[in-house]
């Protein structure tokens, strides 16, 4: 089991994520969604394609853009679609 946790928080948990990059890329519907807030932020990865951002909202303070997405990757990348990632201090274990 894979965990995501930032401030003291779980904020997804799964058996089945997809690591690319040495990121580990949670299923949606294992991330607890009362944490996240839509972000305007994207980025692109010339391999994956566009990224957009959640930042995360727990105990009233504010991640921002620390967990990314790909709704519609690239061919190479198929197998993310729609999972989630964490940085900016989310800790993976």
């Amino acid at each position: 089991m894979v965990t995501a946790r930032w401030n003291n928080m779980v904020i997804a948990q799964s058996d089945d994520t997809v690591v690319v990059e040495g990121n580990h890329y949670f299923p949606r519907d294992c991330v607890n969604a009362d944490f996240l807030q839509d972000s305007d932020k994207t980025s692109v990865c010339g391999w994956k394609g566009t990224a957009h951002y959640h930042s995360l909202i727990v105990d009233g303070k504010t991640n921002a853009d620390a967990a990314w997405y790909y709704p519609e990757p690239k061919d190479a990348a198929r197998e993310i679609t729609d999972r989630l990632a964490f940085w900016k201090g989310v800790e993976i274990s």
